[in-house]
């Protein structure tokens, strides 16, 4: 039988059958067959079009009565529902209708939108992927997807999918706008800059773009072109008091930064806002009010975004790791093909794990891949077999390092820098037997003040409270010292070692990856890489040492945690 026969009597709807903005942002995949709509249903949707939600919702509802399982009359309710703000009944319908068609992608569509905009991101990522996976031509779907994989810090697949919209849509804004920033948050500003001038162009840059694309300037070094573009932001509407402090900030101006996040704005602070300030208080010798923005802004980041550190949870996960590593298994073997290899840089957040990074990569052979997520998407591989888990660790690593281009020719090795990759040292050791290992280390207490200090969810979201920050450590600690007790501990490099004898750490380091130094190792500040972490600003200057000792700053506020520390600080050669 042709397809045509098969439809006789039917049609196919296809992407130019979609009813429009009234009709759902998603056409049903081309060539779809339905049975022709009941009149009751070409009521209802005449109506919504006319603006008359609530004859469409009549007449859907009628029809609904004689036949409950109408796919076309529930797609009008869901289209009431959602227009006059009914999230919960529009989802409820939704459901509905795939238990009815499971195949119809607008609807799988649709349903990640509203779970997205209730905050339940796991949940419209799936949702989009199916959409995407039944509809693989549609860019809204691609769009959609590229944006949720974006914000969750899928920045390379993200960037995929926002392309492929872009392949099917051409240069649409509402594209080139979200693709835009995921480049400028991958540190590729070279790429990000054309997508907003191209917006410029296109007279499409709303206040949003305006204020990524003063980041970009920003971090390029551009503060008056930064400032320039805030002043559009600005006139648009938009706060931009913490952009234009950053700025401020970054041309010595803390004073000035400071009083205009202290002045009254269009509304509150926003946390993140109230953590830079804190920042800035800090420099200026502030240190009792810093301390209070620290501590109250992490609260709110907490409360609003719903992370906090389980402290029961982790410990069983990191005694199940130690015990699952507790004996050794024989290497896997890594064929080379002359192709880059992993380096990993191990070590908490704010050790100074950006700092080798930018050294190593300022050599020739060396490509910086920064925090990659690739050992996070094995969160569930089974441990009981260590020489099948290093196998699959190795085969799914490469194979997302070569989508994210790290593994193409002109290099000898790439880096991984993602934080706390520690847990899997063990796996990594198996699975990567040539590739080199680099723990950093600094003083625990300089650790958790930057940590307090920054928005940051690496360590199971230890970051939100001083006294996680520190039960993390101590956890971490055991478990490092199980590790190398069994297998040795790996190169570990001292962030104030290095601060007082550059060259010569350098050189250890590239003696690791058997290379020679090159003179730009020695001036890593002068790279055009724009490491997309918050030290991005600190690896532009030359190495110095007034981040060694900060936390004497707040020496008062730590004494009552130091002597549950003592053992750590003892370990890691930080007592006294």
């Amino acid at each position: 039988m042709q397809p045509s026969e098969a439809c006789e009597g039917l049609w196919p709807l296809g992407a130019g059958d979609d009813p429009g903005e009234e009709g759902g942002s998603v056409a049903r995949a081309p060539g779809t067959c339905v049975i022709a709509p009941h009149p009751l249903v070409l009521e209802a949707r005449s109506a919504l079009q006319a603006g008359d939600a609530r004859r469409a919702s009549a007449a859907a509802a009628k029809r609904l009565q004689a036949a409950p399982a109408d796919v076309d009359a529930l797609e009008i309710r869901f289209l009431v529902a959602r227009q006059i703000g009914t999230p919960a009944e529009a989802e409820t319908i939704l459901r509905l209708i795939l238990d009815q068609a499971p195949e119809l992608a607008w609807a799988h569509h649709d349903l990640a939108q509203l779970l997205a905009g209730d905050g339940r991101r796991h949940d419209a990522l799936a949702a989009a992927e199916t959409a995407a996976r039944l509809d693989p031509g549609n860019p809204q779907t691609h769009l959609t997807l590229g944006a949720l994989l974006s914000e969750a810090g899928g920045l390379a697949p993200g960037e995929h999918h926002l392309r492929q919209a872009l392949v099917h849509a051409g240069e649409h804004p509402a594209i080139l706008a979200p693709l835009a920033l995921n480049l400028l948050t991958q540190g590729q500003l070279d790429e990000a800059e054309p997508l907003y001038e191209k917006l410029e162009r296109l007279g499409a840059l709303d206040v949003p773009a305006l204020a990524h694309w003063a980041k970009l300037r920003e971090a390029r070094g551009d503060l008056d072109g930064a400032h320039r573009l805030l002043d559009r932001a600005e006139a648009g509407g938009g706060d931009v008091r913490l952009g234009r402090a950053v700025v401020l900030a970054r041309g010595g101006r803390a004073a000035e930064a400071v009083a205009l996040l202290d002045a009254p704005g269009p509304r509150s602070l926003s946390a993140d806002a109230q953590l830079e300030r804190g920042r800035l208080r800090d420099r200026l010798g502030r240190h009792d009010e810093a301390w209070a923005d620290y501590v109250s802004a992490k609260a709110r980041l907490s409360q609003e975004t719903g992370r906090r550190y389980e402290a029961g949870a982790v410990g069983d996960r990191l005694s199940r790791l130690q015990r699952a590593f507790a004996h050794p298994a024989m290497p896997v073997s890594t064929v080379r093909e002359e192709r880059p290899l992993p380096v990993f840089i191990l070590g908490f957040p704010r050790s100074g794990t950006t700092l080798v990074e930018q050294v190593l990569s300022s050599h020739s052979q060396v490509r910086a891949g920064g925090e990659l997520p690739f050992l996070a998407e094995l969160e569930d591989v089974d441990l009981g077999d260590l020489t099948t888990a290093a196998v699959h660790l190795r085969d799914h690593y490469l194979t997302r390092a070569e989508a994210y281009g790290l593994r193409r020719p002109g290099a000898r090795w790439f880096t991984d820098k993602m934080p706390l990759n520690d847990i899997w040292l063990p796996l990594l050791r198996l699975a990567f037997p040539d590739s080199p290992i680099i723990r950093v280390r600094r003083h625990p207490l300089d650790v958790a003040v930057s940590m307090l200090s920054h928005h940051l969810t690496h360590g199971f979201d230890c970051g939100y409270r001083i006294e996680d920050i520190f039960a993390h450590m101590r956890a971490m600690q055991t478990l490092s010292e199980a590790y190398d007790a069994a297998a040795g501990a790996p190169f570990t490099l001292r962030y104030e070692a290095f601060v007082a004898d550059q060259e010569a750490l350098t050189r250890q380091m590239l003696a690791l990856l058997d290379l020679p130094l090159e003179p730009a190792c020695l001036t890593f500040h002068e790279s055009r890489r724009y490491a997309p972490t918050p030290s991005y600003a600190q690896v532009t200057e030359p190495l110095n040492d007034r981040s060694v000792g900060r936390w004497r700053r707040h020496a008062d506020r730590l004494a009552p945690f130091l002597p549950a520390l003592a053992e750590l600080l003892e370990a890691q050669g930080y007592a006294g």
